[in-house]
């Protein structure tokens, strides 16, 4: 198969064949080879995930996908971007262009949580009492949409090309469902795997309800940025992570209704677990 020019993204029918066949792949394994024991029943929350997913998907359509390709398009006609001024080989620029892109979203991970408006809509991806492939796909509507800007200057900066973002855009979609499963790996796979991406076992301790292991872990694709910036913890037993957050650990909150809302509300103090409504604190 011929890759396409750098101004064509990959042909749609290969990012939803490695999209949806890691989703069902990774779903069928999680009943198999359980990671950690599931709180809530697993059909009601994948199709309380894929319900936030697809509001997201609607997000993105009309807000992301109209302007994000045509600005990859831009900046490669205008040559901008660090890539343009390296002036590496194509194969080489595209490579750079993937890295830097994962590289440039663990920092929005991490101002997800640090900006509090940010955190506001990223909460809703953390509340699932559960963890597995589908929640891969629960961000809320509005974090995909202030996302937005901080896409284009991705695209910007680097000078990430039609090609190198569609590329990047898919294996990142893979990326996440994997390290959002709830697949139990062979323990020589995880050790020798987690050396280079992120696997179930690290995200699930940056899903952990604490303070000290929800800052961590932030990589999407490659481990080397947690690395680098001293934010990898790999020694957290499975069998103690209590995933969620710990204001929020009644199953009320993570109906639909609750979840969709939830960033227009007062937040609670989430890094307190409340007993009662009067230990409620409130931002």
């Amino acid at each position: 198969m011929r890759m396409p020019h750098s101004d064509q993204p990959l042909p749609r029918w290969i990012s939803v064949a490695v999209v949806g066949g890691a989703f069902l792949g990774l779903t069928i394994l999680e009943l198999v080879r359980t990671l950690r024991p599931e709180r809530q029943p697993k059909a009601r929350r994948i199709a309380r995930n894929l319900a936030i997913a697809g509001l997201g998907s609607i997000a993105v359509g009309l807000a992301e996908q109209p302007v994000v390709l045509p600005t990859a398009r831009l900046v490669e006609r205008r040559r901008w971007g660090l890539l343009r001024l390296a002036r590496l080989p194509e194969p080489f620029r595209t490579l750079a262009g993937i890295l830097l892109m994962d590289y440039t979203l663990y920092g929005w991970h991490v101002l997800t949580h640090r900006v509090p408006l940010l955190w506001r809509f990223h909460l809703p991806h953390h509340v699932d009492l559960d963890m597995d492939a589908s929640t891969a796909l629960r961000f809320h509507f509005g974090e995909l949409l202030l996302s937005v800007p901080y896409r284009l200057a991705q695209i910007t900066v680097i000078g990430v090309d039609v090609r190198a973002y569609s590329v990047w855009q898919t294996l990142l979609f893979a990326c996440i469902l994997f390290h959002h499963s709830n697949v139990r790996l062979p323990l020589i796979w995880e050790r020798r795997l987690r050396m280079l991406l992120v696997t179930p076992h690290l995200h699930g301790i940056h899903h952990d309800a604490t303070r000290e292991h929800l800052n961590s872990n932030w990589s999407s694709g490659l481990t080397v940025w947690d690395w680098l910036h001293g934010t990898l913890q790999t020694d957290l037993r499975q069998e103690v992570i209590e995933v969620g957050v710990p204001a929020y650990l009644d199953s009320a909150d993570v109906r639909l209704g609750s979840v969709v809302a939830l960033p227009f509300r007062k937040q609670r103090n989430d890094y307190v677990r409340c007993l009662t409504s009067g230990g409620e604190a409130q931002r």
